[in-house]
């Protein structure tokens, strides 16, 4: 079978499950759909859609850095759209088999789990990915630590990309649904402990009120 090297990068909406069960399936589903709106747009030099996969997208693109602006630009769409959740992301380079535009592979793999293990707002790589775009005035590059994944025999080293030309976003979420929100223009409030907790909904307030424990859980 022939293989290609390519840069995989999936991203998703980090609470997307909490904002389901609080919200229900119709904006739910709406949400998604704006997600993969702003994914298309996002899309930078090579870069392309290849699926989407419920609250999640996989993007390929055959130069690491259309795929780390498209990454870069796709969070900044995120966090500038009303009434989101977060978006998280992880990339990784490597030898992909492809059919019908899919990819398959230990490539693909390792970059699904490099985002699952992202947090809200965050762009993990691996070293495959942030060794060619090291010198680019594009990203920084922060390193994240070594983890060992699930299936993945060696050990991964991480490194978060960041834009160094956009300030870090200053909003908060909502701990019962995940939605991002300003917290000055929240439509409520509640103190608990030592820290004030913002809420998109006196819904989302109510819940919270009801019982915190379960929400700082999660």
């Amino acid at each position: 079978m022939d293989t290609t090297q390519i840069t995989i990068l999936f991203a998703d909406l980090s609470g997307f499950t909490a904002l389901t069960e609080t919200h229900g399936d119709q904006d739910a589903a709406e949400v998604a759909a704006r997600f993969y709106e702003l994914a298309k747009t996002a899309l930078t030099g090579d870069a392309r859609l290849v699926k989407t996969i419920g609250d999640a997208v996989m993007i390929a693109a055959d130069q690491p850095a259309s795929a780390v602006s498209t990454a870069l630009q796709l969070v900044a769409a995120v966090q500038a759209e009303p009434g989101f959740p977060s978006v998280r992301a992880g990339l990784h380079l490597g030898p992909c088999i492809e059919r019908s535009g899919d990819y398959f592979g230990a490539t693909v793999n390792l970059a699904a789990r490099v985002a699952a293990y992202a947090r809200s707002g965050q762009i993990l790589c691996t070293e495959a990915v942030a060794d060619p775009i090291r010198n680019l005035s594009l990203v920084t590059l922060h390193t994240a630590g070594v983890q060992h994944f699930k299936n993945v025999t060696q050990l991964i080293t991480l490194f978060e990309i960041q834009d160094p030309h956009r300030p870090t976003p200053t909003e908060d979420f909502d701990p019962v649904c995940r939605m991002q929100l300003d917290p000055e223009h929240a439509p409520a409030r509640l103190p608990f402990g030592e820290r004030m907790f913002y809420f998109c909904s006196f819904n989302c307030a109510q819940k919270f009120a009801r019982d915190p424990e379960a929400y700082l859980k999660a």
